[in-house]
């Protein structure tokens, strides 16, 4: 349970909160996820139809290998294919391999350094060149140049003496033994070498607007601001897919994106899915298919840790026990997201249920900054040492939820003497430099840490990942810990399960104490589809709806 604080002021505040929400929890609705793996439907039917996808943001980048979002996967996993996938209950399967190499068929030595990988000979690119161990060769060797804006280069970076043996295998030995690479690989989406590889600078390729990969749907046209579409691709060597053209189209407005979904403008809402207020309504619509998804993603009111303001413990620790995590809950998103002390998603095998349990109470955070030397200024804003406690809060614009989130936070903190200025981004603008060099005070943000289902999470938390200092990887925060950091080092050395979960069980307690973020709650996304739509399966292990739309069909 959580703790509740008597300090009156702030109940009134918040009743007031769920009456703006008009009140009310959702009942949690769990789908099965178990069965055989769906990743397509066998037909000989000719593709037919179409499924139109609305996106609150807009996909922008196409070139699977270089820094993208979220709502990006649902192209990337359309149009191109990785050596490997993972399926809804996280186990991984062969996609451009024929099967996936473990140290029991040989594939992986022993000691785990050495990987040996067998590949279909059945595959072409959209533009009919046959795909080879060479494409795999160059997409890994792509990666790790300093030249090329990879996305993510950690796990690539130990790979060495990439060996092609034939056109159907390859191998390569890795500098040291790295458990979580076979996850890595699921999102390693394979790029033609005849394309890129005549290019002198990769970064600036025709390609990265019109992609040619070898997967289930090839590039139709894009509508900048508008929508994508995406064809079938005849020639596809596994099953599917089925419907003749996948659109995805941008609708940045979320309660537009619910009304065009309960008018039938589009057949399937993805990221960021129906929002909660919203919940109790479409559960009820005809013809419509919605549930509960339990997400790998979480909600945090993230902070740079370089600010001055927050560079100290009791500043983070005073502003978390100001946070009324079920009031925001329950008031605000109907009792749909979970509240959460940690990154790691509840449903994973390495989840920490013993850390400490966040306690809302204003007169302790009060308490908090006043024992740290934080005094009122003539203002009523808080200093110290020449530093105010001011700080701008930033967004995605047009997230009316997250919105009143901000507005709430913004009236509470003000009650400890701490100003929040609340400056909110289109998304193009928001989640590009701004957050990925940490040009940020603070946000709020929805991020997945895991690759797959793998637990590790050295992108997001080890020193060597702040992109701001030079870093490859994804730790915004600029967080610096050095027993995270060996902690880290350690566990994707590790391929006994259990000892990972030690490992990985300490990673969270050190987080959980030292507040990089204030956590808010795992998310269980509320997804919505036409009756009609057959092969859809949610999968929490990838960051997208749309992760099998190869067998997605109509029934006829």
């Amino acid at each position: 349970m959580i703790k509740r604080s008597a300090d009156t002021s702030n109940y009134s505040r918040r009743d007031a909160l769920r009456m703006v929400a008009f009140g009310g929890a959702a009942a949690f609705i769990t789908p099965n996820l178990l069965g055989e793996p769906a990743f397509a439907r066998s037909s000989a039917a000719k593709p037919s139809g179409r499924v139109i996808v609305g996106l609150g943001q807009e996909p922008t980048v196409f070139n699977p290998l270089m820094a993208h979002i979220e709502v990006d996967d649902g192209v990337h996993f359309s149009v191109f294919d990785a050596l490997f996938r993972i399926d809804p209950q996280g186990a991984i399967q062969p996609n451009l391999a024929v099967e996936v190499p473990d140290q029991k068929n040989g594939g992986i030595s022993q000691d785990g350094l050495q990987w040996r990988i067998r590949l279909r000979d059945d595959v072409r690119w959209h533009d009919g060149r046959p795909f080879g161990a060479e494409d795999v060769k160059f997409t890994l060797e792509l990666i790790t140049n300093p030249d090329f804006r990879a996305w993510r280069t950690a796990g690539h970076a130990l790979v060495r003496d990439i060996t092609v043996i034939s056109p159907t295998e390859i191998s390569w030995r890795m500098e040291e033994a790295f458990a979580p690479y076979l996850s890595f690989l699921t999102e390693t989406f394979i790029v033609p070498k005849h394309i890129l590889g005549a290019e002198a600078n990769p970064n600036n390729a025709a390609f990265n607007q019109a992609p040619v990969g070898t997967g289930p749907f090839k590039w139709g046209q894009r509508v900048a601001g508008d929508h994508l579409e995406l064809v079938a691709n005849p020639d596809y060597f596994g099953e599917g897919p089925h419907i003749e053209r996948l659109v995805f189209k941008y609708i940045p407005d979320l309660t537009v994106l619910y009304t065009q979904f309960k008018s039938g403008d589009i057949d399937l809402v993805g990221q960021p899915y129906i929002t909660p207020d919203h919940y109790g309504e479409a559960k009820t619509l005809p013809n419509r298919v919605v549930t509960l998804v339990p997400r790998t993603s979480f909600e945090s009111f993230y902070l740079n840790l370089e600010r001055p303001q927050f560079k100290e413990l009791a500043v983070r620790e005073a502003l978390y026990a100001a946070i009324d995590k079920e009031a925001i809950i329950q008031g605000l998103y109907y009792g749909v997201p979970a509240p959460t002390e940690t990154f790691m998603p509840r449903q994973s095998f390495f989840f920490n249920a013993n850390l400490p349990l966040h306690q809302f109470d204003l007169n302790r955070a009060r308490k908090i900054l006043d024992q740290a030397g934080w005094a009122p200024g003539g203002d009523g804003i808080r200093t110290k040492n020449g530093v105010r406690l001011s700080f701008t809060n930033s967004t995605t614009s047009g997230d009316p939820l997250r919105e009143q989130v901000q507005q709430y936070l913004q009236q509470t903190f003000a009650q400890l003497g701490v100003e929040m200025k609340i400056s909110n981004l289109p998304a193009a603008v928001m989640w590009g430099e701004f957050w990925g060099q940490s040009k940020f005070d603070s946000v709020i943000v929805g991020s997945t840490y895991l690759i797959g289902a793998d637990p590790d999470v050295t992108n997001r938390l080890h020193s060597r990942s702040i992109a701001a200092k030079g870093g490859r990887g994804s730790n915004n925060a600029q967080y610096a810990n050095p027993e995270v950091d060996a902690l880290l080092d350690k566990g994707a050395r590790t391929f006994d399960p259990e000892a990972r979960r030690a490992i990985y069980a300490r990673v969270q307690e050190l987080v959980r104490r030292d507040l990089p973020f204030l956590p808010l709650y795992q998310s269980n996304a509320v997804e919505g589809l036409k009756k009609g739509i057959n092969g859809f399966v949610p999968n929490g292990n990838t960051r997208t709806e749309s992760w099998n739309a190869l067998a997605w069909y109509w029934a006829s």
